[in-house]
């Protein structure tokens, strides 16, 4: 019962199947992920990790994942989501009512403003130059979220989705929770802010409200569990990479 209690409303883990978001999350990581905010009416906020369900068949053709024994016992638990489940895992870089667009090879750019991504992989350039989706300009409705990933020429994220139903973008309600901190390797033990360049002037429209909501519930479900979730908030110079 209590397994289930903090699967639904607290907090879960989930293992990271692809390399889509190095250096940030290297596969096999395990990340703790936040459940608890969104119930009470928080919203996703640029720059954050998120975990979000395929919003339409974005995993089409992808292998199902073949969990380890100790996956299985996490997930028979409840502190893991099933191999069933769908589940992707990216950064946000728009909310509703932003304008985010890409040209070249960048920069990227959200509501004119340009993003500096030090958290991009190395090598990579933020934006890619291709006529499947990597050139863009799109405005994100209310109620989505815009994503990519951190490995930008490895990611198939909203650039490559946008001729599904919902035009790239992810609806807030297929929102699982925020990715907070990276559990396991012990090695790589670390929270996952949200970088600097989300806090330039001008960028965010969003309501100061929404990040009471999203800080205080927080502190007070996950500190007894998990107290690396208390540094939620703080944000980072480099961007929250390893």
């Amino acid at each position: 019962m209590l397994a289930l209690l903090i699967k639904t409303f607290l907090v879960q883990a989930f293992s990271i199947p692809s390399d889509s978001m190095q250096n940030t999350l290297q596969q096999g990581d395990r990340v703790l992920v936040d459940k608890l905010t969104p119930w009470f009416g928080s919203e996703p906020e640029r720059g954050e990790v998120v975990v979000f369900h395929d919003p339409d068949n974005w995993l089409a053709g992808e292998p199902t994942p073949n969990p380890n024994p100790l996956q299985k016992v996490l997930s028979w638990i409840g502190l893991m989501p099933s191999a069933e489940e769908k589940d992707l895992i990216k950064r946000v870089i728009g909310v509703g009512g932003d304008t985010v667009e890409c040209n070249g090879t960048g920069p990227l750019k959200v509501n004119g403003k340009t993003l500096t991504e030090s958290y991009v992989y190395p090598g990579n350039t933020p934006c890619s130059q291709d006529d499947q989706g990597g050139q863009f300009k799109v405005k994100v409705p209310e109620g989505h979220i815009w994503v990519m990933g951190d490995h930008r020429q490895n990611s198939r994220d909203s650039r490559y989705n946008q001729g599904d139903k919902n035009n790239g973008m992810v609806p807030v309600d297929k929102v699982v929770g925020r990715a907070v901190v990276i559990a396991w390797p012990i090695n790589r033990w670390t929270n996952l802010p949200v970088p600097d360049t989300f806090d330039q002037p001008g960028l965010s429209a969003g309501s100061p409200s929404a990040a009471v909501l999203t800080a205080a519930p927080q502190g007070l479900a996950l500190a007894g569990a998990v107290p690396l979730v208390l540094w939620r908030r703080r944000r980072s110079g480099d961007g929250g990479g390893s």
